[in-house]
C-alpha cells in the first residue's frame, strides 16, 4: 500500500511538472510575439561573462593614471613619486580649489576637457559599472570621478560664475617641474554673464549631471547637489550664449572651442536621463535638434564635439523606450539614432560608407595632434552601440543595404583597443605601464624629473632636454599615438606624439570596460 502510494504520488508529481513546463513555454513564446524586436537576434547577455585577462590588466594600468594626475591633498595615494600639490588654488579669491586633474603634461587645469573627462567617465561607469565592480576597478573609478566633482562643484560659486582655469598656460609652459614644487602665480579665469562660455559651462553641467547619476544610490546628498549645480550651469550656458573662445581669445591656443550647440544637446539629455524631466529631452530633439545637431552627418567624438556621443546615447532611449514621449520628440529620437547609425557605418571596415582615414595597420586616423583620441573614442561609442542592440536583442543595422551585427561593431572596437596594446607594426604599447614595450620618454614633468631632485621654474628643463628615459612611470597615460605612416617617435621633447591626455584617459578606460568581459547587458541608469 505504502509502495503503490509513493507511486501515484510520483505520477502526479510528474504531471505537475509537465504542466508547469507548458505554462513556461507558453509565457515565453507569447513574450516573444508580443516584442517587435528584431527577427533573428541575437540572445541577450547576462550578467558580466568571463574576464578577458589582456583587458582587465590593460583597465587596471589605464586608471592609475588619474592618480597619477591628482592635484590637491592625496588620500591613500597609490603612485609612489607623487605628493600633495597646489593646496592653495584659489585660496587668494576665497575658492578651495585644490582637488581636480591635471590637463597632460603640465600643471595647468582646464575646465573643459576636465569636465569632458569627467562626463565619459561616468558614462563609463554608468554603462559598464557590473564589468569594472567585476574587476575590482568600480571603487577607484567612483573616488577618480568625485575627485573631479568635487573640484567642479567648488568652481561653481554662484549661479551664473564658473571657474574655467587655474594657472597661466603661458607662465606654466615656461617652466619645468614637479608639481610638488610649484611656487608660481596661479591666477583663476572665469565665465559669466558679461564674459559668457556656454561650450564649457554646458560640458560642466553633462559632468555634473551624468555623476548625479553614478552616486545615486550610494550617496544621494551628495547626488542632488550635483543635480543642483548641474541644472544652475545648463540654465547659465542657454541664457547667456557665447563662446568661451570669443569671450576669452586666450584659450584658442590650448581648447579653441568650435562651437557650443553640440554641448547644448550633449548637456540637456545627460539631464533628460537623470532628472526624467521631459523638458531637457524637448530641448535636444524638438526645439534645438535641427539647429544644432547635424542630423544625417557623422562626426568624430571628442573633448570639442559631442554630437556623435549625443546622438548614442539619445539612442538609448530609442533602444529601450521612454514613458511619455510625443510624435515630436520620438521623431527627433529617430534622427538621432539615424545618425548614430551612419558613424557606426563609418567605422566598420567593410562598410560601403566606411572611412578611409586609416593607418595600413587599420587605426582610424583623424589628426597628428593626439591621434589615438579619434579611434578610441569611436571605439568606445562602437561597444556602446553594440551592447545597446544585444540588449534590446536588435539583430542588425544597415550600412546602404548591407547588414552589419553587433558583433561587427565589436570586433571594430576590439581592432581599435588591440593596436593601442601593441597589436601594430611597431609591436609597441602606447598605454604606457602595459606590456614589455611602451614608451619611455613621455612628455611629463612629474614623471620626468628625479623624486629626489630640487629644481625650480626654469632649471628643471635639463630634466625635458636629457637623452635619460623617465625615472618614473607615468602608469595608464595614452599618449598622443603615431603618425599615418605608423612611425612614432619616443622623444620627450615631441609633445604631439608622446604627450598623454587626462581625457583621453577617461575613454580608453570606458573602452577597456565594455571589452573587459565577454559579454555584458545594459542596466537602466535609474
Amino acid at each position: 500500500m505504502g509502495s503503490e502510494s509513493k507511486s501515484k504520488g510520483w505520477i502526479w508529481y510528474l504531471i505537475v511538472i509537465a504542466i508547469a513546463a507548458l505554462v513556461v513555454t507558453a509565457a515565453v513564446l507569447t513574450f516573444r510575439k508580443k516584442s517587435h524586436h528584431s527577427k533573428g537576434a541575437a540572445p541577450v547577455p547576462g550578467p558580466p561573462g568571463a574576464i578577458e585577462a589582456k583587458y582587465n590588466d590593460a583597465l587596471k594600468v589605464a586608471m592609475q593614471f588619474f592618480d597619477v594626475q591628482k592635484s590637491g591633498k592625496l588620500v591613500n595615494n597609490m603612485i609612489s613619486w607623487r605628493g600633495d600639490s597646489a593646496l592653495k588654488d584659489g585660496k587668494e579669491e576665497g575658492y578651495d580649489l585644490s582637488k581636480g586633474l591635471y590637463d597632460a603634461g603640465d600643471h595647468m587645469k582646464f575646465g573643459f576637457p576636465m569636465a569632458f573627462t569627467a562626463t565619459v567617465l561616468s558614462w563609463a561607469i554608468l554603462e559598464y559599472g557590473d564589468q569594472m565592480n567585476a574587476v575590482k576597478q568600480l571603487e577607484p573609478a567612483q573616488a577618480s570621478l568625485k575627485w573631479v566633482t568635487d573640484y567642479l562643484v567648488n568652481a561653481h560659486p554662484s549661479e551664473n560664475v564658473l571657474i574655467i582655469q587655474v594657472g597661466d598656460a603661458d607662465i606654466d609652459h615656461k617652466c619645468w617641474e614637479r608639481p610638488e614644487e610649484m611656487t608660481e602665480k596661479r591666477p583663476l579665469t572665469q565665465v559669466n554673464t558679461s564674459s559668457p562660455g556656454t561650450e564649457v559651462a554646458a560640458e560642466t553641467a553633462a559632468a555634473l549631471a551624468s555623476a548625479s547619476l553614478v552616486f545615486k544610490t550610494t550617496n544621494s546628498t551628495y547626488s542632488d547637489l550635483l543635480l543642483k549645480h548641474a541644472r544652475q550651469l545648463f540654465t547659465f550656458a542657454d541664457t547667456y550664449r557665447g563662446s568661451y573662445s570669443i569671450s576669452i581669445p586666450q584659450v584658442q591656443t590650448y581648447y579653441n572651442s568650435t562651437g557650443y550647440g553640440d554641448e547644448l544637446l550633449w548637456a540637456a539629455t545627460w539631464l533628460y536621463h537623470a532628472t526624467g524631466d521631459q523638458s531637457y529631452l524637448k530641448y535636444a530633439t524638438v526645439e534645438h535638434g535641427k539647429a544644432f545637431a547635424n542630423w544625417g552627418n557623422p562626426t568624430w567624438f571628442s573633448w570639442d564635439n559631442k554630437l556623435a556621443g549625443t546622438q548614442v546615447l539619445l539612442s538609448r532611449v530609442s533602444f529601450f523606450g521612454a514613458k511619455g514621449t510625443s510624435s515630436s520628440e520620438s521623431s527627433g529620437i529617430r534622427m538621432y539614432r539615424k545618425t548614430a547609425e551612419a558613424v557606426m557605418c563609418g567605422l566598420i571596415p567593410d562598410s560601403p560608407t566606411a572611412t578611409t582615414s586609416r593607418t595600413a595597420g587599420g587605426l582610424i586616423w583623424v589628426s597628428e595632434w593626439n591621434s589615438l583620441q579619434q579611434p578610441v573614442a569611436s571605439a568606445f561609442l562602437a561597444v556602446i552601440y553594440s551592447d545597446y542592440m544585444l540588449s534590446s536583442r536588435t539583430a542588425t543595422f544597415t550600412c546602404n543595404g548591407k547588414s552589419y551585427t553587433p558583433a561587427d561593431l565589436r570586433e571594430f572596437a576590439i581592432s581599435q583597443a588591440d593596436y593601442v596594446l601593441g597589436k601594430n607594426p611597431l609591436k609597441m604599447s602606447f598605454l604606457v605601464g602595459y606590456g614589455s614595450k611602451y614608451p619611455q620618454y613621455v612628455h611629463h614633468r612629474g614623471a620626468s624629473i628625479p623624486v629626489d631632485a630640487t629644481t625650480g621654474c626654469e632649471d628643471g628643463f635639463i630634466y625635458l632636454n636629457s637623452n635619460e628615459p623617465n625615472p618614473n612611470i607615468a602608469m595608464g597615460g595614452l599618449v598622443g599615438g603615431p603618425f599615418l605612416n605608423e612611425t612614432f617617435i619616443d622623444a620627450r621633447n615631441n609633445s604631439m606624439q608622446v604627450e598623454p591626455s587626462t581625457y583621453n584617459s577617461a575613454v580608453i578606460v570606458g573602452l577597456l570596460s565594455g571589452l573587459v568581459t565577454t559579454s555584458s547587458v545594459v542596466q537602466s541608469f535609474t
